[in-house]
């Protein structure tokens, strides 16, 4: 397809834009300095958009990406003087690479997707820099959204570059975006235990615990009567980092094991009862 579009250029147009005769030296030295030009002006003005529209933009992406575009708008346009310099003709120009750029448009389909998708991401803005995310299998902090994809540094040390238009189809866990987070962590009991002590143990636990958030408070409530046990959940709040939810869920286990075993309570675990039947039938033969 992309062959087929790119044999329907009109030569002839070509032509008619590039009668260059008589273009001496000065002509390509205007022509390099226009675009030099172009390029240091591009510089300053996405240095300026990017620095005006971050006082309202806390991450930073939505100015990136106006600065990029302003950038890009620059040289664009001293391209076409640049061109105009050399006595090129932009109107037969534009028009011979017309089909040019559709055959572009099929061969770069995901790149193009990519970039709207990222436009979209930083306009809505689910996420900031600095956030911590779960998407699909990743999850980690994000260092850069740019206009084709999302890095992610993820807690093992490895670092993940998603694709933008992933991220638009598919669910975008924000962690940290509320600043605090909720951790259940189950504790199963013997089904002879005191419930009401047990509780009161728990959240006894949870209120001492320095890295367990005083608001919401923290709740130990009993969940269901299990196979081998009655589940109390400990419902607790922290800070919504990955590192401090492990820390968190750590240190409460620890501290509730203890408690639960200087108050003489087991925590259960699976068994299972045999019943031996004994037939008092003489054996056979």
């Amino acid at each position: 397809m992309v062959r087929l579009l790119a044999q329907d250029v009109n030569v002839d147009q070509l032509d008619d834009a590039f009668q260059t005769q008589g273009v001496d030296v000065w002509d390509w030295v205007r022509a390099g300095i226009i675009l030099v030009v172009a390029i240091v002006v591009a510089m300053v003005v996405r240095r300026v958009v990017v620095r005006l529209v971050r006082r309202n933009d806390g991450g930073g992406m939505v100015a990136d990406l106006l600065g990029r575009l302003g950038a890009y708008l620059v040289v664009v346009i001293g391209l076409v003087y640049a061109l105009s310099a050399l006595g090129v003709r932009i109107g037969p120009l534009l028009g011979a690479l017309g089909i040019v750029g559709i055959a572009l448009a099929f061969a770069l389909k995901d790149i193009l997707e990519n970039f709207v998708a990222g436009i979209i991401l930083q306009i809505r803005r689910p996420f900031r820099r600095g956030d911590q995310i779960v998407t699909d299998e990743h999850e980690g902090t994000v260092v850069e959204v740019n206009a084709r994809a999302v890095l992610i540094d993820q807690p093992d040390g490895t670092r993940v570059i998603v694709p933008s238009s992933s991220l638009i189809t598919k669910p975008i866990v924000n962690l940290t975006g509320l600043g605090a987070r909720r951790t259940t962590l189950e504790v199963g009991v013997e089904y002879d235990t005191d419930l009401q002590q047990a509780r009161s143990i728990v959240g006894d636990v949870l209120t001492a615990s320095p890295r367990v958030l005083d608001d919401p408070a923290p709740e130990a409530l009993v969940s269901e009567f299990g196979d081998n046990s009655i589940v109390i959940n400990a419902r607790f709040w922290h800070d919504p980092t990955i590192n401090a939810m492990w820390h968190a869920r750590d240190e409460v286990a620890v501290a509730i094991k203890r408690a639960l075993d200087d108050a003489g309570i087991t925590i259960a675990f699976p068994q299972r009862v045999v019943w031996l039947r004994h037939d008092d039938a003489p054996p056979e033969g």
